[in-house]
């Protein structure tokens, strides 16, 4: 029957019931639904209990099915620029992957440890900065120097991840054992050198030595760990003694500014020595010059005498006796004449008053000689004769 013939009744046939179109689309659902789940989908509107139980196989199927793409899709990983996976199947280690994307066989089969080998990582020796709290480890600061002195050493430790694989599987605790392995490198190196040494100037020098013992030390236990920097916060010595040590350094700061000023009054001093050194040298080269150069005149003079000497001895002799007594007389004050001279004198009295005088001086002095002498008008000696 059409659905419009319905004997002067409302247009759905009646009022309990629903449009044709409706239930033929709720049917096809239904029919649809059966199939997809292995029902039966021909027929009238009942099933058997075969029929459920096809409908509940069917339908755990497909759950499974998205179970298993669901754990498949699990295993999808990605590793970051800093990170390495290391990827264990059934414990063991299978290998390591790099930075993207990355699938392994999901848990229980697979696992993927992701470690960062890029962060740099920090570990305290000898103290402990937590928080704004900061305080002293003794049982790991304190330690012997070769000369038997106690010294208070705090060591800041940085390091990274060098191998991921061993850091996870070659040692238990790796950062634990890296602490363990800088404290005793640290009293190594530390009791191989003297208290001064420590404490001054070889600071840079421990935490070398330092560095490249410890990090030997876990290259051999294959920790998988890098030191990448060791800086030394602190080395004093112990509470007890610290103001003997500041004394001490005291001290040397004390020689060494006495040193440095001894070198400047050096450098001060000595250019000046030396010039003086070199001025006194020229001085006794010029005088040597000086002394030869008159000693070879006085040698070439006495050679020209000699040989006037030889021509002519009478005239030679007188000659060189005036000139004797003019060399002996020509500065004195005293006028020497001939007591039996009447020529008469000019004496320079102005110049006599001016003279301090003594007691024994007058204005003329007579002398006795064993030779006869000869005075010229103006006061000058004349030649004398020798009494043969």
């Amino acid at each position: 029957m059409a659905w419009n013939d319905n004997n002067n009744q409302n247009p759905w046939g009646g009022s309990n019931q629903t449009p044709p179109e409706l239930e033929e689309v709720i049917k096809d659902f239904k029919n649809k639904f059966k199939s997809t789940f292995g029902g039966d989908s021909s027929g009238g509107g009942s099933t058997g209990g075969s029929g459920v139980a096809k409908t509940a196989r069917g339908g755990l199927k497909y759950l499974l099915i998205l179970a298993v793409l669901l754990w498949l899709l699990s295993g999808i990983y990605i590793v970051d620029p800093a990170e390495r996976g290391v990827v264990l199947r059934f414990g063991a280690y299978q290998n390591t992957t790099t930075q993207g994307p990355h699938w392994h066989i999901p848990f229980p089969i697979e696992k993927v440890f992701k470690v960062n080998v890029e962060q740099i990582r920090a570990t305290e020796i000898g103290f402990r900065n937590i928080q704004n709290y900061s305080g002293n480890v003794s049982s790991e600061s304190l330690m012997l120097t070769r000369d038997e002195n106690m010294v208070d050493v705090k060591l800041a430790v940085q390091f990274k991840i060098a191998d991921a694989r061993a850091y996870l599987f070659n040692v238990l605790q790796p950062e634990l054992s890296l602490s363990h392995v800088v404290q005793s490198m640290i009293r190594q190196v530390v009791g191989d050198n003297i208290m001064d040494l420590v404490l001054t100037t070889g600071r840079e020098q421990v935490a070398q030595e330092v560095k490249s013992g410890s990090q030997s030390l876990l290259n051999d236990y294959g920790t998988g760990l890098l030191i990448t920097a060791v800086t030394m916060q602190d080395a004093q010595p112990p509470i007890q003694v610290k103001a003997a040590f500041d004394d001490v350094v005291k001290a040397r700061e004390d020689e060494q500014r006495y040193i440095n000023e001894a070198n400047a009054y050096a450098n001060d001093i000595v250019p000046k020595a030396r010039g003086a050194n070199q001025r006194i040298i020229a001085e006794a080269e010029a005088y040597k010059s000086q002394v030869v150069s008159k000693s070879e005149g006085e040698s070439y003079r006495f050679t020209k005498i000699l040989e006037e000497y030889l021509k002519a001895p009478k005239v030679t002799k007188e000659r060189l006796y005036r000139e004797a007594l003019e060399e002996v007389l020509g500065t004195t004050n005293k006028v020497v004449v001939d007591e039996n001279s009447n020529s008469l004198m000019y004496l320079p009295i102005d110049q006599l008053i001016n003279r301090p005088r003594s007691s024994n001086l007058s204005s003329s002095e007579s002398n006795t000689f064993d030779q006869s002498e000869d005075v010229n008008s103006d006061g000058s000696v004349l030649r004398s004769r020798e009494n043969r």
